[in-house]
């Protein structure tokens, strides 16, 4: 008795045979890989990693300064600073400018050293996929 085998599909996968694209050829996986493992690429990596690394340790040590002061230091968020301005207020408000003031400086930064970084690689892989 002939049986056709039986496949146990999810409830997001599509009813039929199966519509994902074939892996890439081992070719264009060695072209990524050397990439990858470039002097240019690595320098790229470094300048994201120094830049980014830092700032969200220093943004999240503030951010923790800030729960903690509010948790345990309420006499001292609650001085009054300005009419009914508080301390609490103030570094509160501090948080948001500090978040844009991040986001800024890094779009300057990535603007500056990443992405004419990334443009010569991008243009040096599509390059090699031209001449192959």
């Amino acid at each position: 008795m002939d049986t056709a085998p039986t496949t146990t599909q999810g409830p997001d996968e599509p009813d039929g045979p199966s519509t994902t694209a074939a892996a890439p050829p081992a070719a264009g996986n060695d072209r990524f890989s050397t990439l990858q493992s470039s002097a240019e690429f690595g320098e790229l990596r470094r300048a994201q990693r120094s830049f980014a690394f830092p700032l969200t340790i220093a943004f999240v040590s503030w951010y923790l300064l800030y729960v903690l002061l509010s948790n345990y230091a309420g006499d001292f968020m609650g001085t009054t600073v300005l009419g009914n301005i508080n301390v609490a207020f103030v570094l509160g408000l501090a948080q948001f400018l500090t978040t844009f003031l991040i986001a800024w400086w890094y779009s300057r930064h990535a603007a500056a050293k990443l992405d004419p970084k990334a443009e010569a690689l991008r243009a040096r892989l599509e390059a090699e996929e031209r001449a192959a």
